[in-house]
């Protein structure tokens, strides 16, 4: 295993750390946790820290393991769920525009789209399906809903298809009536944006968020995009029959769900400028952050309106969000002063303790 030494020249000015002597602290700590990841087992992992002004990157592992190459310091890799947050944003934006009520049926803008027994577009509402509380069945999972089949086989998969196939189930409960973490949710919130601005998806993004913001590593494969553009890291995932790389992928099934491609430092980038109110005016941000009553993420933190929240043990705010899609794990989000984001390129077979990462990174 490959790990970079940070520790050495640290406070002599480094070309990837540009950081002051009163950031060694932080750095060995995030330097020692990847560390431990990687003599765990997993391929590689990097951690991306800046304030706007100073940049930390640490990396240790492989970034293939067919050849050993390091993994690379800006290396580009799927954010599988922290795509959530950026579909959210662009609803928050909308609503701004007053070109969608929180409160209104989705019926009110995707007429039929929702019925059946899985679930009845009169009745659920645009903020449910932000908050994970539709109940509208999942369809990842379902047969025909596997990237890594779809790659081999050749498969695209469109987001009314998607829906379609979540609704061969029964509802998961009654609108409103519980939390359940569900992707097909953000589907429809992709079919949403799509509906309301008559652009594609896509466009929509990259003109709210990825333009402005400068974002040159972020884009969304289109469907049948299977290889990640530029310098990346393979990811893996284990078998029965052995590790094998999974870096590619059909991304029209996660799509507005989870398919972005990016870097830590555009993450970091998309976060500052989310907290900043920069992206959504202060009413629906505060909307967005503020965690709503008996919604926990398996990590404890609150949850919004497609965003994460929790106080870390310092008495800093954090938002963001996590990501797992095959081969890629990240967890990302920002204080009042800082943005980390933080990846694995293979799933650790003990559950790592990301909220002391999280606070190695960013408590003061």
């Amino acid at each position: 295993m490959q790990s970079r030494t940070i520790l050495a020249g640290l406070c002599a000015g480094s070309a990837v750390l540009l950081l002051s002597c009163s950031t060694a602290p932080r750095a060995i700590s995030l330097q020692n946790d990847l560390g431990g990841l990687t003599a765990a087992g997993v391929a590689g992992a990097m951690a991306t820290v800046d304030d706007g002004h100073t940049t930390l990157v640490l990396t240790s592992g492989v970034g293939d393991r067919s050849t050993g190459v390091a993994m690379p310091e800006h290396g580009r890799v799927r954010i599988g769920s922290v795509t959530k947050t950026f579909t959210a944003a662009v609803v928050m934006q909308l609503v701004a525009e007053g070109k969608v009520n929180l409160d209104s049926p989705v019926d009110t803008y995707l007429p039929g789209l929702l019925s059946g027994d899985g679930a009845d577009g009169r009745v659920i509402t645009v903020r449910q399906l932000l908050q994970h509380r539709s109940g509208i069945p999942e369809f990842a999972g379902q047969p025909g809903a596997d990237e890594l089949i779809a790659a081999a086989e050749d498969r695209t998969l469109a987001p009314a298809e998607a829906v379609s196939m979540a609704l061969r189930q029964p509802a998961q409960f009654a609108p409103g009536t519980r939390y359940a973490y569900t992707n097909t949710n953000f589907i429809v919130l992709g079919m949403l944006i799509e509906k309301l601005t008559g652009r594609g998806y896509s466009d929509e993004l990259t003109e709210r968020i990825i333009g402005p913001l400068g974002l040159h590593d972020t884009y969304l494969p289109p469907p049948g995009e299977r290889e990640i553009r530029g310098e990346h890291p393979h990811g893996y995932q284990e078998t029965a029959a052995g590790t094998v790389d999974v870096s590619r992928i059909e991304p029209s099934i996660p799509w507005a769900a989870g398919a972005l491609v990016s870097t830590g430092h555009d993450l970091n980038t998309f976060w500052r400028a989310l907290f900043d109110g920069r992206l959504v005016p202060a009413p629906q941000l505060a909307e967005m952050t503020t965690p709503q009553d008996g919604a926990n993420e398996e990590d404890g933190r609150g949850y919004g309106l497609g965003v994460g929240s929790t106080e870390l043990s310092c008495g800093v705010r954090f938002i963001g969000h996590s990501g797992g899609i095959p081969g890629y794990y990240t967890n990302s989000g920002a204080t009042p002063d800082r943005a980390v984001t933080i990846t694995f390129t293979q799933a650790p077979r003990t559950r790592p303790d990301v909220q002391a990462m999280l606070e190695h990174a960013l408590c003061p």
